[in-house]
C-alpha cells in the first residue's frame, strides 16, 4: 500500500542514512520501524520476554526479606 507521511528533517535524514547502510528503501526503513515498535509494545511479547528471563535468573525472594515480610504481615490487622 502506498501512503504519504510527514516527518521532521532529522527523521528524514536518519531514514536516508539507515536506508543506505542497510541497502533498503526508505519505505522499508519506516516499515521496519513500525514493526519493531509493534513488537516492543506487544503485551504478550513483553510478558514472554520477561518469562524467558525469569526462567534463567533466580527470581526468588531473599530469605531475610521473606522472614521480615512475614513478621510485618502478622503484626498488621486485617
Amino acid at each position: 500500500m502506498k501512503t504519504a507521511i510527514s516527518v521532521s528533517d532529522e527523521v528524514f535524514q536518519l531514514s536516508e542514512k539507515l536506508a543506505k547502510q542497510l541497502k533498503v528503501s526508505r519505505s522499508k526503513i519506516f516499515a521496519m520501524g513500525v514493526e519493531k515498535l509493534a513488537e516492543e509494545y506487544d503485551e504478550e511479547n513483553i510478558i514472554a520476554r520477561i518469562n524467558a528471563v525469569c526462567e534463567k535468573v533466580d527470581t526468588s525472594l531473599d530469605p531475610a526479606i521473606k522472614n521480615y515480610q512475614s513478621r510485618v504481615i502478622q503484626r498488621d490487622k486485617w
